[in-house]
C-alpha cells in the first residue's frame, strides 16, 4: 500500500486533532491516528472513546485502499522536523511496517490494522441545525471560561446551547459566575437543550478560527456531532438537566454604571496584587462619577486604593467581587465601554457590552461577596 502526501498538510491537520488524545488510554491503540486511505482521499482520526476528531485531506497519490492505525507520537515528532515536501508512505499489508520516505532519508516504524480501531456509533433520529462558523466560535468564546471543574455536578461542566425555535443562546456557569449569549438570527425546528463537555468546546475553539462557512450540527439524546468544511467532532452530549439560568438572572436593577472597560480592567489587575490571598476580596465603591477600587490583606499589612470614571447618577452603593472572578469577565468582554448593574451588596452584579452586535444578547452575571462594613 503506497500514497503520497503534503507534509505541511498532514502535519497541520494530525496536529489539530491531536489534542483529543489522552496521555494515558484504557485501550492502547487510542495512542495511535486511524489513516483511511479511499481513492485520492484520506481520512485521518483521533479518539478518546468519549470525544472523537476526524479531518480529511487530499493525497497527492494513492495506489489502493487500506486502513491502518498509527502511533501518533511517533507520525508527530517525525512530521515536525521535516520542512515542506512530498512524503512517501509505503506500508507492508502482512507485517504493517510503514516507511515514510522523504527527500534526504526515510523514516520506520510499525503500524496496526485499523480494524482493531473503535467504531464510531451511529446517530439515531438526529435532529439538525446550521450555525455559521464565526457564530459558534464567538458563542464558544464567550461562555466557555465560566464553566465549571466540578466531577459532583457535571452538568455545568461545559458549554449549553440552548435551541428554541426563536433563537440560540449559549450558556455556561460555575455558579459563581454565568454568561448568556442569546443570537436571535438563528433558530431550531424544536427547543432542545445540549449541554456540550468541557473539552470538545476547547477543541472545536482551536479548530473553528479557519473555518469560514458554516457548522452543520446533528445530534440525538446522547451525542452530538460538528461537521466542518474539513473536520468532525463527535463527543458524548452530558447527561442531566442545566439549571434554569434565567431564573438567577437579577431584573429592575436600579443601579448602573458605564466605565471604560480597560481602564476598568487594568486597574482590576494593579489593586488585586495587594488583596487577602484568601478571599481574594476587591471593594467596589461607587458614587459620583467615580468608582474607587480598595483591597487589603490584614495578615500582611498591604492595601491597595485607586479611583477611576465612571457615568454614574445614584446614592452610593458598595459591593464586593472576587478579584480574579471580575477581571475574567471584564477580560472576556470586548466592547469600549461596559455597563455594570447592580441592585443591592447581596445581590449579583450584571456586567454588559455598552453596545452588542447585530443580532446578539450577551450578559455575564457575578455573585458577590459578602462586605464587612
Amino acid at each position: 500500500m503506497k500514497f503520497i502526501v503534503s507534509s505541511s498538510a498532514l502535519l497541520s491537520h494530525i496536529q489539530a486533532i491531536s489534542r483529543v488524545i489522552n496521555s494515558k488510554n484504557t485501550l492502547p491503540i487510542l495512542e495511535c491516528f486511524l489513516l483511511k486511505i479511499e481513492g485520492r482521499m484520506l481520512t485521518v482520526t483521533a479518539s478518546d472513546t468519549e470525544t472523537t476528531l476526524i479531518t480529511t485531506l487530499d493525497l497527492i497519490e494513492s495506489d489502493g485502499d487500506g486502513c491502518y492505525a498509527i502511533p501518533s507520537k511517533t507520525l508527530l515528532d517525525s512530521l515536525r522536523e521535516l520542512s515542506e515536501q512530498p512524503l512517501k508512505f509505503d506500508i507492508n499489508e502482512s507485517t504493517f511496517e510503514v516507511t515514510i520516505w522523504y527527500q534526504n532519508g526515510k523514516y520506520k516504524f510499525v503500524s496496526q490494522s485499523g480494524d482493531e480501531y473503535p467504531k464510531l456509533k451511529e446517530l439515531h433520529e438526529s435532529s439538525h441545525l446550521e450555525i455559521p462558523a464565526a457564530t459558534l466560535l464567538n458563542g464558544i468564546n464567550s461562555t466557555l471560561f465560566a464553566s465549571a471543574d466540578d466531577e459532583l455536578r457535571p452538568v455545568m461542566n461545559g458549554v449549553v446551547l440552548d435551541v428554541t425555535t426563536e433563537n440560540v443562546t449559549f450558556v455556561a456557569s460555575d455558579a459563581h459566575k454565568l454568561v448568556r449569549l442569546r443570537n436571535s438570527s438563528i433558530h431550531g425546528d424544536k427547543n432542545v437543550v445540549l449541554i456540550i463537555p468541557k473539552k470538545p468546546s476547547v477543541l472545536l475553539r482551536s479548530i473553528l478560527p479557519k473555518e469560514t462557512g458554516s457548522v452543520v450540527i446533528s445530534h440525538d439524546e446522547s451525542n452530538i456531532v460538528f461537521k466542518l468544511s474539513n473536520y468532525t467532532v463527535y463527543c458524548r452530549l452530558v447527561e442531566g438537566r442545566f439549571p434554569n439560568y434565567n431564573a438567577v438572572i437579577p431584573q429592575n436593577n436600579p443601579y448602573k454604571v458605564l466605565v471604560d472597560r480597560l481602564s476598568f480592567l487594568n486597574t482590576l489587575k494593579r489593586v488585586s496584587i495587594f488583596a487577602n490571598q484568601a478571599s481574594s476580596l476587591v471593594k467596589l465603591s461607587i458614587a459620583n462619577n467615580t468608582i474607587e477600587l480598595t483591597t487589603q490583606d490584614i495578615d500582611f499589612s498591604t492595601s491597595a486604593e485607586e479611583a477611576i470614571p465612571c457615568q454614574f447618577e445614584g446614592e452610593r452603593i458598595n459591593i464586593g467581587f472576587k478579584a480574579q472572578y471580575i477581571i475574567d469577565i471584564v477580560s472576556n468582554l470586548s466592547t469600549t465601554d461596559i455597563i455594570l448593574e447592580l441592585a443591592d451588596p447581596s445581590r449579583a452584579g450584571l456586567f454588559l457590552p455598552a453596545e452588542n452586535e447585530p443580532s446578539e444578547d450577551l450578559l455575564m452575571l457575578l455573585m458577590p461577596m459578602l462586605l464587612n462594613d
